[in-house]
């Protein structure tokens, strides 16, 4: 059976730091304003108290044995808590998250643009963990439900898939089919019919979802896919040839007009993707608003993230 042990006394725990940081009793007894005799004794309590040698001392020096190092590591990571303790207290007093997790959407992720909102998160609330996670269709609620999401750009579809959320509508994907202007598709007659495409794979972005049903972007039946990671890599592979698919049409516009890729028709085509903002009700706080008031005034600071999206077919408010 396991046997319960006393809890180290606080003041021990100090003492131990004290002793280990300074690699002397005389200096730790100075800088506790006790004597050395009392910070022996006290060393002596504690080693007493967890069962194994934390300090090596020779008449000179004074070393940590193993344990002691990790007695050190885990104390100070404590002292520091405590320290910051008192400014947390006051940042939830405040209404201000102390760990923010922002979901992005594949589709709308942009490496500067996160970089540049995250300085300024971090420089208008300090003491803020900051998290930025990039999710890939359902991937984002997934994130949101069960990875800790507390506010994502990009939420799939206009409405809520829990209570636990609230959402507001943030704009829509308009879809173009491309293909490489090497593609043997790329002169054939338009609109290209179901069995012209079929042969050829399609490229598909792989939805992040865990435990959500995951969702296929667009693909015929018994069709070839070639799944990628991300939106840069689903571009390369229809740019070197190697398959087909729809991009949105603000980001396909540069590789048309530098005919790295053509657009072309289909019959069975994709309709637009609505998004949404998404946060959580419960533990929303100023970071929360903040990100409500930049997305929902286009601030040039998030402008990067919508670059993909037209607006959406009607203003919604929450309740």
């Amino acid at each position: 059976m396991l046997e319960l042990r006393e809890p180290i006394d606080p003041e021990l725990l100090r003492t131990f730091v004290a002793v280990a940081e300074l690699r002397s009793f005389s200096a730790a007894a100075q800088f506790l304003n006790k004597t050395a005799s009392a910070v022996s004794y006290r060393m002596k309590a504690l080693e007493d108290q967890v069962g194994v040698a934390l300090l090596q001392r020779t008449t000179r020096s004074v070393s940590l044995t193993p344990s002691g190092e990790l007695l050190l590591e885990k104390a100070s990571h404590i002292f520091d808590w405590l320290r910051g303790l008192p400014d947390e207290l006051q940042q939830v007093r405040d209404g201000i998250e102390t760990q923010f997790t922002l979901i992005i959407n594949n589709l709308l992720y942009d490496a500067e643009a996160a970089a540049l909102l995250l300085a300024q998160l971090h420089e208008r609330f300090p003491l803020t963990v900051l998290k930025v996670r990039v999710g890939v269709y359902m991937g984002v609620w997934d994130m949101m439900l069960h990875g800790g999401g507390q506010f994502a750009i990009g939420a799939p579809g206009f409405h809520t898939i829990s209570e636990e959320f609230l959402t507001e509508p943030l704009g829509v994907v308009n879809w173009v089919f491309v293909l490489a202007p090497g593609h043997p598709l790329a002169s054939h007659p338009e609109p290209l019919q179901d069995d012209h495409l079929r042969p050829y794979p399609v490229v598909n972005i792989e939805d992040t979802s865990l435990r959500l049903t995951k969702r296929t972007a667009w693909r015929l039946a018994w069709q070839p896919e070639i799944l990628v990671p991300d939106l840069p890599t689903k571009i390369a592979c229809h740019e070197h040839g190697l398959g087909v698919g729809f991009l949105p049409a603000p980001i396909a516009r540069e590789a048309l007009a530098a005919h790295r890729l053509t657009e072309r028709q289909v019959l069975s085509g994709r309709s637009q993707s609505a998004l949404a903002l998404a946060w959580r009700r419960k533990g929303a706080g100023r970071v929360t608003e903040h990100l409500r008031t930049l997305c929902g005034t286009r601030d040039a600071l998030v402008a990067p993230f919508l670059r993909a999206l037209d607006p959406p077919p009607q203003s919604r408010e929450n309740p």
